[in-house]
């Protein structure tokens, strides 16, 4: 059902459980029905500042984050599940949502945090709440 999972990653051990469903959503007994992958990390970007002064910055977070997700990748094949990887800038939530429409993504899976049942709307400015509420997309949050 789930042919294309977007993961979108942040390198933190909260990001295990996403990890953990994604495989097992993208698993099928038949190698010809297993979903695919896809890993996407987004380095925020600095407002107000142009890009071009931040460039030696950005390229060591890109280069940091190219090596996790080729560590990412190899897991994931080891599993026997088809995945990519791919690295984008700039404001994590709305990046993340055209980047599942423009690849035209089935589900999007990302770990969230643990609402505060006594303070509910603290958690509404969260960037899985944000992309979970926009998303065109099935959205898989993950505690």
């Amino acid at each position: 059902m789930f042919r294309k999972i977007l993961v979108p990653v942040d390198f933190t051990e909260k990001n295990e459980p996403a990890f953990e469903a994604a495989q097992q959503t993208a698993l099928h007994p038949d190698p010809e029905q297993r979903g695919e992958i896809e890993l996407l990390h987004v380095i925020e970007t600095i407002e107000h500042i142009g890009f071009e002064e931040m460039a030696d910055f950005y390229r060591g977070l890109e280069a940091r984050a190219t090596a996790k997700l080729f560590a990412l990748e190899e897991r994931f094949r080891e599993a026997g599940i088809k995945t990519r990887s791919e690295i984008l800038y700039g404001k994590r939530a709305e990046t993340i949502i055209r980047h599942a429409d423009d690849r035209e993504i089935d589900l999007i899976v990302l770990s969230s945090h643990k609402v505060d049942r006594d303070h509910p709307a603290l958690g509404l400015g969260t960037i899985s709440y944000r992309i979970a509420i926009v998303a065109r997309c099935p959205v898989l949050l993950v505690k």
